[in-house]
C-alpha cells in the first residue's frame, strides 16, 4: 500500500491560523522545574588479599657433563675439572661434547 504524502507546508498554515484564532492546535504544558540530579557515589569494592607463593630458594652445583649427539648425559665432572671432561670428549670422538649442568643441591 502506498503511504499518503503529508504537505507540511498545509499543516503549517492550519496550526498558524488556529493560533491565530487562539486555539493552539497543541495543548501546552506547564513547565515543570527540573529536578538536580543526586550522584550516588559508587562503593569501591575492597581489594582481595593474595597469597603468593613463596619461592623457596634451592641452591644449585655446577657440573660438566660429557654428552652425545641425542643429548644422553654419559659422564659428569666437578666444576672445576672442565679439561678433564673435554679430554673425555675428545677421547669418546666428534659426535660428543661438554656442556655445563647445574643440579640442585640436596641436603641429607
Amino acid at each position: 500500500m502506498a503511504r499518503k504524502v503529508v504537505n507540511r507546508k498545509e499543516l503549517r498554515a492550519q496550526a498558524d491560523a488556529a493560533e491565530a484564532r487562539g486555539k493552539t492546535a497543541k495543548k501546552e504544558k506547564p513547565v515543570k522545574e527540573k529536578k538536580e540530579k543526586v550522584v550516588k557515589e559508587k562503593k569501591v569494592a575492597a581489594k582481595k588479599t593474595t597469597r603468593k607463593k613463596v619461592v623457596k630458594e634451592t641452591r644449585m652445583k655446577a657440573y660438566w657433563g660429557v654428552f652425545n649427539q641425542g643429548m644422553k648425559k654419559l659422564v659428569t665432572f666437578e666444576y672445576a675439572d672442565k679439561r678433564a671432561a673435554e679430554k673425555k670428549a675428545a677421547d669418546l670422538g666428534p659426535n660428543h661434547f661438554v656442556q655445563l649442568i647445574k643440579e640442585p643441591i640436596t641436603e641429607a
